[in-house]
């Protein structure tokens, strides 16, 4: 009987996503296996083959020729694993994530659009019920969720004005400052949303439990003039972390992840600006190697404060500009 009702939900469930055909049903040109070999690189900053093979329980050849065709195609890069030769890492290029980002979108419209069909009262008997079947087949094995703590993922519609939001709310708690900052962060975001560009900037939400947890930003931080030129210098914006989510390593995976993003789109050099009083940024802005060039006091969100510029090379002929600091214009 057991055996009866697992086949005929799997029957039920397969035809209800569209899996039996996949790239139709959320109109892309990848299959199942592709999208979440792509899922898997979008959410796993360093990733081995040998990580993809044996978390998906792909057969290694089968493996290899989708890696093949993917960077046929410019969406990943290999390279020797920094921690063992005889591994290859690999990474999304800028076109691979802008891919990712469009299943990942996709996908999420699909299941918003499968879950509007579920009274909201109902909604809460559905993730138990699913969260029963995971804990249950996994035989108490992690899924990538649980095995990572939150995915870090591009800005779903409507969560810029979520990192609005909560700047001006936990900072207005933790620090008593005023609205000026809400309105400097706001400003900061209406930029982003207005004019960026994906393969050069880019922000994340760091999501658990279904929800966002953090954030961060990266933009490039050159004059308008030099725009056409060669990126120079990027810099890290938006650091948020929930105090919830504290403690367990996402503020230095949000640094982690902009410092590697800034290296990959061939910035020189990555920049921040913040103040003294924010003791916990400071000390992943040191171990992420960045080092204090100038600091200087002001009166802001209704404190006095030190404003301090960070500043981390990420090439060798990365030098620091003559007057020693770079006009520091936020966080």
């Amino acid at each position: 009987m057991a055996v009866q009702e697992v086949r005929a939900f799997n029957r039920f469930y397969t035809n209800l996503i569209g899996a039996l055909d996949y790239s139709r049903h959320l109109y892309t040109p990848y299959t199942l296996t592709e999208s979440r070999v792509l899922y898997e690189l979008a959410h796993a900053p360093r990733t081995d083959a040998a990580d993809l093979r044996a978390e998906l329980s792909l057969d290694a050849g089968y493996l290899s020729r989708l890696l093949t065709k993917f960077e046929r195609d410019g969406l990943v890069g290999r390279a020797p694993s920094e921690q063992d030769s005889r591994r290859r890492r690999i990474t999304l290029t800028p076109r691979g994530r802008e891919a990712a980002a469009l299943l990942d979108e996709r996908s999420r419209e699909a299941v918003g659009s499968l879950l509007s069909r579920v009274e909201p009262e109902l909604r809460p008997r559905l993730t138990d019920a699913l969260r029963t079947v995971r804990d249950i087949l996994g035989d108490g094995r992690p899924g990538p969720a649980d095995r990572d703590g939150p995915i870090l993922r591009d800005p779903a519609p409507g969560e810029l004005g979520w990192m609005v939001q909560r700047h001006g709310a936990l900072y207005a708690a933790e620090y008593g400052w005023n609205t000026e900052f809400e309105g400097l962060v706001a400003g900061i975001v209406a930029d982003f949303a207005r004019d960026h560009d994906p393969k050069l900037e880019r922000a994340w939400i760091a999501e658990l439990d279904g929800g966002p947890v953090g954030s961060v930003m990266c933009v490039r931080d050159d004059a308008p003039e030099a725009r056409d030129a060669e990126p120079h210098t990027a810099r890290l914006r938006l650091l948020l972390v929930e105090p919830g989510a504290r403690g367990h390593g996402l503020g230095e995976r949000l640094v982690g992840t902009v410092v590697e993003f800034a290296r990959e789109a061939g910035y020189r050099e990555l920049t921040l600006w913040t103040n003294d009083v924010l003791a916990a940024a400071r000390t992943l802005y040191q171990r992420a190697g960045f080092t204090l060039v100038a600091e200087k006091p002001h009166h802001s969100y209704g404190a006095d404060l030190v404003g301090q510029d960070w500043r981390l090379p990420l090439r060798e002929e990365a030098v620091i500009p003559p007057d020693g600091q770079r006009k520091g214009t936020g966080p």
